[in-house]
């Protein structure tokens, strides 16, 4: 099952039931060597969803001190797509490892 990791808004129960249907199960997990900075949302139906004009966005820093804590949640094939959809074109969708060995999905800067 794919690993999706959120650092932001997807993290909110509400965004998960607007997009995916459910509840996402998942588990704290720390990403290294990215920081993050703020990004103006303008898509409507992302900032109905969300509620937030500003959304971070991951920014790779190559720095290993620079720590991004989030949640690590197992969804579908299908989910990873509707994620896709939910996230503006500012982000893109890459896999990483993180702190703990696992790997999974993340969003970042394009």
């Amino acid at each position: 099952m794919p690993q999706l990791f959120s650092y932001g808004t997807l993290q909110k129960e509400q965004v998960q039931i607007e997009t995916f249907g459910r509840i996402l199960k998942g588990e704290k997990e720390t990403l290294t060597g990215y920081k993050l900075e703020m990004l103006e949302i303008t898509d409507p139906e992302v900032l109905r969803k969300s509620n937030q004009k500003h959304h971070p966005i991951l920014v790779f820093s190559g720095d290993m001190e620079d720590e991004v804590e989030g949640m690590l949640f197992e969804v579908t094939e299908d989910e990873i797509l509707q994620a896709d959809e939910y996230e503006v074109d500012d982000y893109k969708r890459i896999e990483t490892v993180f702190k703990s060995g696992k790997s999974g999905f993340i969003y970042v800067g394009k």
